[in-house]
């Protein structure tokens, strides 16, 4: 016996095959920032331009929370963490499926490393180089954490403002170096530097003091050289600035923290 088709009798009919949807893998972010003292609390945004859909929040491989999307143009959900604790250190990632249907899902998040800080003792951070630096050029910063003997750790430069690091390195000893190539007047802030535990539990530092770059703009005429100003913290609470006014004077100050 034949198969039926269109025009005769022999062939069979082609198959008919339906390609599963395939979804964007979503984004996570926390803010105010992925790094963050005991006690604060924390966001972890996860979004997707995929509409309709339910989220899932997970910590490592276990569900922390779940929550569907608002409706929007985006699927986009909150997580809220107040009063972080060590616990809540750890590697999250989050997913979503379409509602109703949650055998349709996209692919994980990448990790996000939430760390909570205040568990180790504090690094100090400071720069290679003192004097004026002009715009373009390169300063580099060391982090040391104390003598202590601990497990493999991981350093990692913060700026204030920012939502996660601007560098992670592993150490070489009690020490790694963050280089700034290229500066420019976004690379102006207030910096610091923790190192943390490179698995779990993942405990953080307290951050170390902080150190600003000001990275100065010339104006037409002015007379002043774009420079690059330091401040750090050197034990105690006194804070020491430097301000280069131009290539052949500066002013240093001290100011009480």
């Amino acid at each position: 016996m034949g198969f039926l088709r269109a025009g005769g009798w022999g062939a069979p009919r082609p198959e008919t095959r339906f390609l599963p949807e395939v979804l964007p893998k979503p984004s996570l972010r926390a803010w105010p920032s992925s790094v963050v003292p005991d006690g604060s609390s924390v966001t972890l945004r996860c979004g997707t331009p995929t509409r309709d859909v339910s989220f899932a929040l997970r910590k490592g491989a276990r569900v922390w929370e779940m929550v569907q999307s608002p409706d929007s143009t985006e699927g986009q959900a909150e997580f809220h963490l107040p009063d972080v604790k060590s616990s809540h250190a750890g590697e999250y990632t989050c997913e979503y499926h379409r509602r109703g249907n949650p055998h349709v899902s996209a692919r994980p998040s990448d990790a996000l490393l939430l760390l909570v800080t205040g568990y180790l003792r504090q690094p100090s951070l400071q720069a290679h180089r003192r004097g004026p630096v002009t715009e373009g050029q390169e300063v580099t910063l060391q982090c040391q954490r104390p003598a202590a003997e601990l497990g493999p750790v991981m350093f990692a430069l913060l700026k204030a403002g920012s939502a996660a690091p601007v560098q992670v390195r592993a150490p070489a000893g009690r020490e790694t170096d963050f280089s700034l190539r290229n500066l420019s007047a976004g690379d102006s802030g207030n910096y610091s530097c923790v190192y943390y535990q490179a698995r779990a539990p993942f405990r953080a530092s307290q951050a170390s003091p902080r150190l600003e770059i000001r990275v100065a703009g010339n104006t037409a005429g002015d007379g002043l050289e774009k420079s690059l100003a330091l401040t750090g913290c050197v034990g105690g609470r006194h804070e020491h600035r430097l301000l280069f006014r131009n290539q052949d004077q500066c002013q240093a100050g001290a100011l009480l923290g």
